[in-house]
């Protein structure tokens, strides 16, 4: 059975005041002159009788609702990018908001309806986000009210959230340098789709850039580099069984992605050799397995949490148009050191 919603009325006759001077108390408004005893009653009254402000009614003076619509294409369901919702949640909450989280599957159809319902309940503004980062296409619905790209950027400037590649690619190199690795290194996860079209990728040609741009201050060329179909773990394994196949062989590797680095240790181990002694490993993502690896991978770790937070403080607060890089980390381990000539 349901039972009876405690009002305002309520409170303001168990406190022993009117109605106006408990709504001004709940509310936070100063300059009431009331006693601070007053206020405690109210207070005590609103606890005892378990109110809760009428968010429907609030709305509608506000024009606020106090919700957020969350809409993405497959980050709720991949273990790869929680740390986005996550993120988003935590500052929402802090915020007193409440977000709505839906998933589209890249399913237009459905997203459209999403969005609608989303919209119908008046949020106050909307998260778009992707999970793999790349340009996209905004749907036009929600174009009328605030919105954040996050993990994404698109051809409207809009507000958008993204993790800082290009300084992670340099990052990922120099540490490299620092060891003093400079004419054998070697990169795997070349792939020109993905560094051509910003509606697939937009981290590979910021990562490309970010490695290239500190091998070149220091005056370093790479050995070799080896392309990719994929960024996935058979395919970093192909590429390093190509590697060790050469004549001259890399001290160091720079992986596009940690799941190549996962089959490039799995062929640098068939054939004997071992990470850091034989071949250093540097790379992206910080993948939850990566710290499980033997030894641990060094790599550079997306911020999700963060960006999550930061587009929610984006849309509450406003955000300037251009991107906003989130800073990527380095997870030092034990995959990385000195060349063994």
């Amino acid at each position: 059975m349901a039972r009876n919603r405690a009002t305002l009325a309520d409170v303001a006759r168990r406190a022993g005041l009117s109605k106006t001077a408990a709504s001004m108390v709940l509310n936070g408004r100063e300059g009431t002159r009331l006693s601070a005893e007053a206020h405690q009653r109210v207070f005590a009254a609103a606890e005892e009788l378990g109110y809760r402000p009428n968010l429907a009614a609030r709305s509608l003076r506000t024009r606020k609702t106090a919700t957020i619509a969350f809409v993405s294409d497959i980050v709720a369901t991949t273990r790869f990018a929680g740390g986005l919702i996550r993120g988003a949640l935590d500052a929402a909450r802090e915020r007193d908001h409440v977000l709505l989280i839906t998933e589209t599957q890249g399913d237009a159809t459905f997203e459209q309806y999403a969005i609608e319902a989303m919209l119908d309940r008046q949020v106050d503004g909307v998260i778009y986000a992707a999970m793999a980062t790349r340009r996209l296409t905004v749907p036009p619905a929600i174009l009328g009210g605030p919105v954040v790209l996050l993990n994404a950027t698109s051809p409207e400037r809009l507000p958008s959230v993204l993790p800082d590649d290009e300084r992670a690619g340099r990052t990922v190199a120099t540490t490299l340098l620092d060891h003093g690795h400079r004419d054998r290194i070697a990169l795997i996860g070349r792939n020109r789709l993905k560094e051509d079209d910003a509606e697939v990728s937009l981290a590979a040609p910021a990562r490309l850039r970010g490695i290239q741009q500190a091998l070149d201050d220091a005056g370093v060329e790479l050995l070799t580099e080896c392309f990719c179909a994929e960024w996935l773990p058979e395919h970093g394994y192909a590429a390093m069984r190509t590697l060790l196949g050469r004549a001259v062989r890399p001290t160091a590797i720079v992986c596009m992605n940690d799941r190549l680095a996962f089959g490039a240790y799995q062929a640098l181990a068939e054939a004997g050799l071992t990470v850091p002694d034989d071949i250093s490993v540097v790379s992206f993502d910080d993948d939850p397995i990566a710290a499980w690896l033997r030894p641990g991978l060094t790599t550079t770790a997306l911020p999700h949490e963060q960006m999550g937070r930061r587009a929610v403080e984006f849309l509450l607060d406003g955000g300037d148009a251009e991107p906003a890089p989130v800073p990527m980390p380095l997870r030092r381990r034990r995959s990385v050191a000195a060349p063994v000539e």
